[in-house]
């Protein structure tokens, strides 16, 4: 344990490294040549053979002597933001690793390395996923179809995301399901378009829409119990290009969020009603269109203690919390956990009091990671790997 916390850290410019070159160079969605590129790079020249099962899912696995596989899991792509944050490295393409998925590769390339320097130790196989566009909501279930969990058949797994609102080192883990499922969708309103100053001849695409948008918030306010957290969002209503002319058309489109699956999936269905509904009574139409989704994310509360354990005998008991309250972010692992017992870590990236360029918010064009939790990461990845490995025989 010990030598292998100084086998990371011994390695820490190696992942400031890799994880600039990463911050550099970000991508989006589901095809990330230059990411995968660097990665499978790496991986090579550690001694690896990754195989790329769907476009730009890397996949590579190390053996030991024979028993279970682990799985340990990094997403590579980033968001479509431009950077303003101050550092010297920062990307110049009008994207951005505002979510840290630069900390996360990096971190499983240097568990990567860590794991072929103690491979002696390695009970079973250790399998290292990086998989594209988690941010879409597409990447895990690409990963999954394309047979991420067989060959060998995966028995758990883990990831880990950076937090940068919680001190650097302080590991969170959450117990039963943490985080929220997400349904993205656009809702397509058609009308008839016509002259402002005779709105009587048309039928006006923006208010259906509007009468849809202010429906929508009474499924929240009115529909579900206020004990079961949920909430609808529309992020995009556009319409129209002139003042005086009625369009034909209005594009919105959202988010729906909650911690259960059957509440998901109910208002899921009214929403459908509601715009189907408003639509014809307002003498036009509108379409329900799922873009992408994602269930609630649950941990096995079985594996979250037991790998909580083991990060707390790399960084200290104190610096390692258990919740059992969700946030309703999302994240698309939670795809892997209806497969095969699995875990999810929040990793602190740097608070406000420790450097005033820390404690931005994720997905904020000035969002700043403290780079020196990297080598805690790489280390949590293989030794939580290893040991579970060990004790799962």
């Amino acid at each position: 344990m010990k030598q292998l916390m100084e086998q990371a850290q011994a390695i820490k410019e190696e992942l400031i490294r890799y994880r600039r070159t990463l911050h550099q160079m970000p991508e989006v969605g589901a095809t990330l040549p230059q990411t995968k590129a660097f990665v499978m790079n790496q991986l090579k020249e550690f001694g690896y053979n990754p195989v790329e099962i769907c476009e730009s899912g890397i996949v590579a696995t190390i053996e030991g002597s024979p028993g279970k596989t682990f799985l340990l899991r990094a997403d590579m792509d980033a968001l479509p933001i431009t950077e303003t944050a101050p550092c010297d490295f920062k990307s110049t393409n009008g994207c951005m690793h505002a979510c840290g998925h630069d900390m996360h590769t990096a971190m499983l390339l240097g568990a990567a390395k860590l794991l072929k320097q103690n491979q002696d130790q390695i009970e079973g196989t250790v399998k290292l996923v990086f998989q594209p566009d988690e941010e879409g909501f597409t990447g895990a279930k690409k990963m999954i179809e394309a047979g991420v969990l067989e060959n060998p058949k995966v028995d758990a797994a883990m990831a880990m995301h950076v937090h940068s609102q919680t001190p650097s080192n302080f590991v969170l883990c959450g117990l039963g399901t943490t985080i929220a499922g997400c349904y993205r969708f656009r809702i397509v309103v058609k009308g008839t378009g016509c002259h402002g100053a005779m709105p009587e001849t048309g039928v006006d695409p923006i208010n259906i829409a509007a009468h849809i948008y202010l429906a929508l918030q009474e499924i929240s306010a009115r529909e579900v119990s206020p004990a079961n957290p949920v909430v609808v969002t529309i992020g995009k209503f556009a319409g129209g290009d002139a003042p005086n002319v009625i369009p034909e058309e209005v594009i919105m489109e959202g988010t729906i969020r909650c911690l259960d699956i059957d509440l998901l999936n109910h208002i899921v269905d009214r929403v459908n009603e509601i715009v189907v509904s408003t639509g014809k009574m307002f003498r036009g139409s509108a379409e329900l269109i799922e873009l992408s989704s994602v269930p609630p994310l649950k941990n096995d509360d079985h594996l979250a203690h037991e790998i909580s354990s083991y990060v707390k005998d790399l960084i200290g008991d104190s610096s390692v919390a258990l919740f059992d309250k969700g946030g309703m972010g999302s994240e698309d692992f939670a795809s892997y956990a209806y497969h095969v017992p699995s875990v999810y870590l929040l990793l602190g990236a740097g608070v406000e009091q420790e450097n005033p360029l820390y404690g931005k918010p994720m997905h904020n064009e000035k969002v700043f990671f403290n780079e020196d939790i990297l080598p805690t990461g790489a280390a949590m990845h293989a030794y939580s790997a290893i040991t579970w490995l060990k004790n799962n025989k």
